[in-house]
């Protein structure tokens, strides 16, 4: 891996993930190297993403290309993300009080990049206070009706879900090494997969523990607890006749 100015001792990886927030089951992910552009390994994701979805982005993946490739790709595929600072928009009509309708130009170098892109697109612009804090939300829930303003910004608090989800991979998989163990890039490729296949086996086991109990989602079960219980029963399994073992992975609760 190298940079502008010289090569890296070590491959560095840039990874982008989509997580279903309520369970923290990982949806996809796309890596390559750190010299990479966020905005195309977020396209690689566009073939996963479901209908009648909502997904929420980080201010740096603010990419009019991006947005409209997304909400192109199904039924009802939206988006949110904060107002990145020094965003140029028109305003086409009042939603509601700070509720607007917006239209945003996108570029001739975009465009060029995506001959199907129209040159403006309209979005929803949602501002309020939060914790003393004004917070502006551009998404593509332009129906008032159907997407109530107060709900669209109280979403975004929610973004902070997928951050829980790369700390407790570092924390608790990792064990909070600063690098992994590979050195060549083909094994990054295949221990990075490792770790995202056993976070999500380890998360589709909540989702069976929180089914067990009422009121309680998958998210707020502790992953350090349930991943310290179900590794060490899977430690255990050598233990006991290769017949029963499905059995017994099965029950872990």
């Amino acid at each position: 891996t190298a940079n502008k100015a010289c090569e890296s001792g070590y491959p560095q990886v840039r990874m982008v993930c989509m997580m279903e927030l309520s369970s923290h089951l990982l949806v996809d992910s796309a890596f390559d190297s750190v010299a990479e552009n966020e905005m195309n390994l977020a396209a690689k994701l566009i073939a996963r993403v479901p209908d009648n979805s909502l997904t929420l982005f980080d201010k740096g993946f603010y990419s009019l290309g991006l947005l409209h490739d997304w909400q192109s790709k199904g039924e009802n595929t939206h988006w949110l993300l904060p107002l990145k600072k020094g965003t140029q928009y028109e305003e086409i009509r009042s939603l509601g009080k700070h509720d607007k309708l917006v239209r945003l130009s996108t570029t001739p170098q975009s465009r060029k990049k995506r001959p199907e892109l129209p040159m403006t697109i309209e979005a929803r612009l949602t501002t309020r206070q939060v914790k003393g804090k004004q917070v502006s939300i551009l998404s593509s829930m332009i129906d008032p009706m159907a997407y109530p303003s107060a709900e669209i910004v109280d979403l975004y608090a929610h973004r902070w879900e997928i951050e829980l989800g790369y700390r407790e991979m570092k924390q608790y998989l990792l064990e909070n090494r600063f690098t992994l163990r590979s050195n060549l890039p083909e094994l990054i490729t295949q221990e990075l997969w490792g770790v995202l296949l056993a976070y999500n086996l380890i998360r589709y086991k909540m989702i069976l523990m929180a089914k067990s109990l009422k009121s309680v989602f998958p998210n707020q079960l502790s992953f350090r607890d349930a991943s310290s219980h179900i590794i060490n029963k899977l430690t255990n399994m050598p233990l006991y006749a290769p017949g029963n073992v499905p059995k017994l992975i099965l029950d872990i609760e």
